[in-house]
């Protein structure tokens, strides 16, 4: 299936999403920043080599639950079928879902080099908004990562991320639709199974 395999931007952009404990006056840029910041400190302390990859990655995955609102990932990844779903069917796809986005970035996280981001600006639109940053690699190409958010209770929470004019979110729905298509949306639960070795 081609949504199990990871592309590296996409993996590479959800490493620096984790982040947790937002205040509601961080704005939508703040939110961004500081979560890369807290990723690129975790990691890059002396700390950070002394404690297990185990929980290193635990206290990544939980931080990043505080920023992410993967349920409305998911919800968003698979349409108007969320809306149809049991609520046991919802559970698992939700559950299934948070795992194969943290996947994605937890066994990359460790690479990241801590090239340059600059942030080129944030657009609000109610409870909505956006954040466009650049990373410059270290070869000197440029990604271009844009961030959408919505304010989710006292935090803005993200719940899509693009690289370079593609949509995490809108990738996983095409895929998600072709294969229940093809089958079924079991057959969908049991290949997130299958990925997540649950």
């Amino acid at each position: 299936m081609m949504f199990l395999r990871k592309p590296v931007l996409l993996a590479t952009t959800l490493t620096l999403l984790t982040s947790g404990g937002f205040a509601w006056a961080a704005s939508p840029t703040e939110t961004v920043q500081t979560a890369i910041q807290r990723v690129f400190t975790e990691n890059g302390t002396a700390q950070a080599k002394v404690v297990s990859t185990d929980d290193r990655r635990a206290h990544i995955r939980e931080a990043a639950e505080s920023l992410f609102d993967f349920r409305e990932m998911a919800r968003r990844s698979l349409g108007e079928r969320f809306d149809v779903l049991s609520p046991a069917d919802e559970k698992e796809f939700v559950r299934l879902f948070t795992n194969l986005i943290a996947v994605s970035y937890l066994n990359k996280i460790e690479a990241y080099a801590g090239e340059p981001i600059r942030y080129l600006g944030e657009r609000v639109d109610g409870v909505e908004a956006s954040v466009s940053s650049r990373l410059v690699t270290a070869k000197g190409s440029q990604i271009d990562v844009a961030y959408r958010l919505y304010r989710a209770q006292d935090r803005w929470a993200v719940y899509d991320v693009s690289v370079d004019g593609v949509s995490l979110v809108d990738n996983y729905k095409t895929q998600f639709s072709r294969l229940i298509q093809r089958s079924s949306f079991a057959d969908l639960l049991k290949t997130l199974r299958q990925k997540a070795g649950s």
